[in-house]
């Protein structure tokens, strides 16, 4: 467990979200430390990316408190709201960027959009960004020229354009090629720990998150059904961790979807 005493960024207490009648997180607890990186994990469509969305504030809890640098997110105004975001960076599935804006321009967004500064400071921040995730050679470039691994760096320097706090992301691992993924966790360590931030990943990626993160959250039918440090997990005997650190097929979470006995299903079963 992540102790009291810990100096926490994000903080989880009994949270509970649904989507009309559909309950997606029942009861959630979960704790980030400061200068951290913190993995969510588990199946898809178990709420994992619900909880990023309730954490930057696009969502509110239907029960429960989420706590942000010591102020519950759901208490704060528009205004507030945006303030806070400003000390957030956020990397989308796929990297999300904007398609007509040159890397240059796309990672000088946030800059121009939150800050007065000159253009000259402007050009030298972004020139830094991406010089640390190793594409300022690529400045001029459209997103249609670029690898899909070159497209998530340059998602990443625009993440961290404003220095955030906190930095999200959202399936960073997802299509790339064992490289690349390599890269790109490499990155995520590093900047975390030169910009004294702190990180909430979202993946399905078991080897290289447990090479790169601190701590990992397991989720489940709404809940943390498991949680602890990479090595306690990778030693863990709990069914629900087995599996879905080796990819087992069946388990806890079921290969087949519930259903009546093949035998009754079936015609000559029937007629018996």
């Amino acid at each position: 467990m992540v102790s009291e005493t810990d100096n926490l960024l994000v903080s989880l207490k009994d949270v509970r979200f649904a989507y009309g009648e559909r309950e997606i997180l029942r009861g959630v607890n979960l704790k980030v430390p400061r200068g951290k990186v913190v993995a969510i994990m588990g199946g898809s469509g178990c709420g994992k990316t619900t909880l990023l969305r309730l954490i930057g504030g696009q969502l509110r809890a239907t029960a429960g408190t989420v706590d942000v640098a010591g102020r519950d997110v759901s208490s704060l105004d528009t205004a507030e709201l945006y303030e806070m975001r400003r000390r957030m960076g956020m990397l989308f599935q796929f990297g999300a960027l904007f398609t007509d804006m040159s890397v240059f321009d796309n990672v000088a967004f946030p800059l121009r959009e939150h800050t007065d500064l000159p253009f000259g400071l402007i050009r030298d921040m972004v020139l830094m960004k991406l010089n640390a995730v190793g594409l300022r050679g690529a400045a001029d470039l459209m997103p249609a020229e670029l690898s899909g691994g070159m497209a998530r760096r340059v998602a990443l320097a625009r993440a961290i354009a404003l220095d955030p706090m906190l930095i999200m992301y959202d399936e960073p691992f997802a299509g790339l090629d064992p490289i690349s993924l390599g890269v790109i966790g490499q990155l995520i360590r590093k900047l975390n720990d030169a910009l004294g931030a702190t990180t909430i990943m979202v993946t399905h990626d078991i080897m290289e998150s447990l090479q790169i993160v601190d701590y990992i959250y397991f989720v489940s039918e709404g809940g943390i059904v498991a949680e602890g440090t990479p090595d306690e997990l990778r030693a863990s005997k709990d069914p629900w961790v087995y599996q879905f650190i080796h990819a087992e097929p069946d388990g806890p979470v079921p290969f087949h979807y519930p259903a009546e006995a093949l035998e009754e299903s079936l015609i000559g079963g029937r007629a018996a």
